[in-house]
């Protein structure tokens, strides 16, 4: 599939205990609000576990990431659901075969509330 600038691509996602705890193990970010749960029982998941929610972008459009940018707004707990939007802003072709891209995205939980917002550019081999 082909994109185009002001292509929005959405998507979303749950973050599951499991998911948490292994990130856990792989990142070493081991916080006790990631390994306690809250009073209704939940996780507070990872930052960079949520920012992979704009990046699976990279993995379906073969991006390799030059910069990333992120603004973490509020938690987001084991359980939520975020969708994620991710709006193409520049999409161009280069010498050698290659695209330029960069794009900027907005997380929002099930309750319609920012968590996390920000922008990435690379290119497209």
């Amino acid at each position: 599939m082909s994109l185009k600038v002001g292509d929005i691509i959405t998507f979303e996602r749950s973050f599951s205990e499991r998911d948490v705890e292994l990130f856990t193990e792989i990142s070493g970010d081991e916080g006790a609000h990631h390994k306690t749960p809250d009073e209704h029982g939940k996780l507070v998941v990872q930052g960079l576990l949520t920012a992979t929610l704009p990046t699976k972008v990279g993995g379906d459009y073969d991006v390799m990431a030059r910069n990333m940018n992120f603004e973490f707004l509020r938690p987001v707990f084991t359980g939520d659901t975020i969708i994620c939007e991710v709006t193409i802003e520049k999409y161009e072709k280069q010498e050698k075969n290659r695209t330029s891209i960069r794009a900027y995205f907005l997380c929002n939980n099930q309750h319609g509330k920012e968590v996390l917002k920000g922008e990435f550019s690379g290119v497209i081999l």
